[in-house]
């Protein structure tokens, strides 16, 4: 079950020359899952799931508005408005959008749900290049991953605060999968506790080059240490841009059976789950460096 939630998370691009000829034909596979939808609900305190079956979307219910972390692929935009309006909110009272990371199976709704709600877009400061470019790092060009460009009103580093209302979100710089990949950590309450929540921007290697001419300068130890900063975080719920990352289905499935205790309360689970990353990120360093090694 690891390997598979590892295969399919962020996108998920571990091997696609293994799974579809091109990147077209990859997507064109994912994107039944990607944009298969998902019944929306409430996860946990003032933080709801209003994504598809395969893509991670969620709002946060403050006392001055909403707050919406990432979209899905563009074909999904009207789904997520729909969630949006099922658990009895309105797109018009996003206040702020923020990102995890500029990749187009997160992007695609900015545009259309920014025009929509007048909502700031927040992001971390090395990625707001790639937003307002629509493109992909490194791969600029490849009109398969790019997306329809959004303006960043806002760029936060480690340790920036978003503040609405009651709630107040702080970002993490967790480099590696995207050059400006955030994840964001919040306060819940679980009954008369409090409990720290992560929304874990990615760590997979996906479409990156890590070795020759990387995906952007630095990279390696950019995972290394996102890696090295996740395992010490002591995080009580962890969730992720794609529902593989922390079991999302199964947790719901808990959930809907008994709500008590809240099955996406499992502290450690973050460690656990880094530590994999960072064993893939191994591998896949020494696959890089040995096909660069064959080509020269």
């Amino acid at each position: 079950m690891r390997k598979l939630a590892a295969a399919l998370c962020a996108l998920a691009f571990f091997a696609p020359a293994a799974q579809a000829q091109t990147i077209k034909d990859f997507l064109a596979v994912v994107m039944v899952k990607w944009t298969a939808p998902f019944e929306p609900f409430q996860l946990i305190d003032n933080i709801y799931y209003v994504g598809t079956d395969g893509i991670a979307v969620y709002v946060i219910k403050t006392s001055q508005g909403l707050i919406l972390i990432d979209t899905a692929m563009p074909q999904s935009t009207g789904m997520i408005k729909d969630h949006i309006a099922k658990l009895g909110f309105k797109v018009a009272d996003i206040k702020y959008i923020l990102n995890s990371h500029a990749h187009l199976d997160h992007t695609g709704g900015f545009a259309e749900i920014k025009t929509d709600s007048g909502a700031q877009l927040v992001a971390g400061e090395r990625d707001k290049p790639l937003l307002e470019g629509g493109y992909y790092p490194g791969d600029e060009k490849n009109a398969d991953l790019g997306f329809a460009p959004v303006k960043v009103d806002r760029t936060v580093k480690e340790g920036d605060k978003v503040t609405l209302g009651d709630t107040t979100l702080t970002a993490h710089e967790t480099p590696g999968h995207s050059p400006g990949c955030t994840s964001w950590e919040m306060t819940v309450k679980d009954g008369d506790q409090d409990r720290q929540v992560l929304f874990f921007c990615s760590g997979t290697v996906a479409l990156n080059r890590l070795v020759g001419q990387p995906t952007y300068p630095g990279i390696v130890d950019d995972y290394r240490a996102t890696f090295a900063k996740a395992k010490a975080m002591k995080v009580d719920v962890l969730l992720g841009p794609h529902p593989e990352v922390y079991g999302m289905q199964d947790k719901r499935a808990q959930q809907i059976k008994s709500a008590t205790p809240n099955p996406f309360v499992k502290p450690g689970e973050l460690a656990t789950y880094a530590t994999g990353l960072s064993e893939d990120f191994d591998k896949q360093l020494a696959k890089q460096t040995a096909a660069l090694q064959l080509a020269k």
